[in-house]
Order: structure tokens, then sequence, then C-alpha cells
């Protein structure tokens, strides 16, 4: 540090400057330099203390090696992990439930669409049948058998051949 300060008075000597510049760049490193070695001193205490709140933490984890079995058994190390680790476990835990209740959710929309498409086949089939019945109940020999067995018509088949009028376009 002094050669700092003897560098900077000899840039000062050779550039002419006054000596109350001098005096004030030597007073400047000279306070520099006290307020460096009291926050040093300072900082001695200050590092010793928190080695010791450190060393003396009842927050800190032991070492593997240093659980005992009646530990381990008794959930001190258990509670530990899950001590550090909760948000991460709440977070997974949410994860599972969702799961589980998105394929609760497929399996009963798998469930109906089965149950819709069997409703579905058997809507088709009778619509089938009741297309077939009406189809036979509209034959004109059904109709016409119908109609003698009740006596309710004159109606018959034609003798004769049926007459295809022709007229002529103008």
């Amino acid at each position: 540090m002094n050669k700092d300060v003897n560098s900077e008075i000899e840039m000062i000597v050779e550039t002419g400057a006054e000596p109350e510049q001098m005096a004030s760049v030597v007073s400047e490193k000279d306070a520099a330099a006290e307020t460096a070695d009291l926050s040093k001193q300072s900082e001695k205490p200050a590092m010793a203390l928190k080695r010791i709140k450190e060393s003396t933490s009842e927050d800190e984890e032991r070492p593997v090696g240093t659980l005992t079995l009646k530990q381990i058994l008794g959930g001190d190390y258990l509670f530990a992990l899950v001590r550090h680790h909760v948000v991460l476990i709440i977070f997974v835990v949410f994860f599972f439930v969702f799961y589980i209740g998105v394929r609760y959710q497929c399996e009963q929309d798998v469930l109906e669409i089965n149950q819709l498409e069997k409703d579905l086949v058997d809507a088709k089939y009778r619509a089938l049948s009741s297309s077939s019945n009406l189809t036979e109940l509209c034959r004109q020999s059904n109709v016409l058998r119908v109609l003698h067995e009740n006596q309710d018509t004159l109606l018959h088949l034609s003798d004769q051949p049926p007459y295809i009028i022709e007229v002529p376009e103008d």
C-alpha cells in the first residue's frame, strides 16, 4: 500500500501539483488503509461468532455415519428427510391424485362409449327390422289380401295390361 502512495506522490511531483494536493492524496490513502484495517479487525469476531453458531446449530443434520438404530427407528431420519423435501412430496402427491382422477374419468368415458355403441347397434337392428316389416306390409299382394279378408273393397286385379298414353310435346 505504501508503494501505491509513493507512486502517486511521484506522479504529483512530476506533474507539478501543489503540496496541498499531495497532502490530500496521502490523507485519503491513509484513511482508506485505516478503514480496511478496522473492517478486517471487526470481521474476525463476526466470523468467529458465525463459526460458533454454525457448529452449535440444532437444525444441522448429523452425518449419516453418526445415525444410530434408535434414531432411525424413532423416525428422526425420516422426519428430517420429509421436512427438507415437503414441497416436493406435496407436488408428487398432487400429481398422483391428478393421475388417478384422470385415469378414473377415462375409464368411465370408455365404459359409457361402449354402452352407447351397444345401444346404437341395437337401434340399427330395430330400424332394419321395422323397415323390413313395413316393406312386407306395403306389398300389393299383402294389401289386396288384407282388403279381401275384411271384405271392405271392390278392388281387384286388372286383366288388361296398362295403356301407355303418349302426349306430343308442342
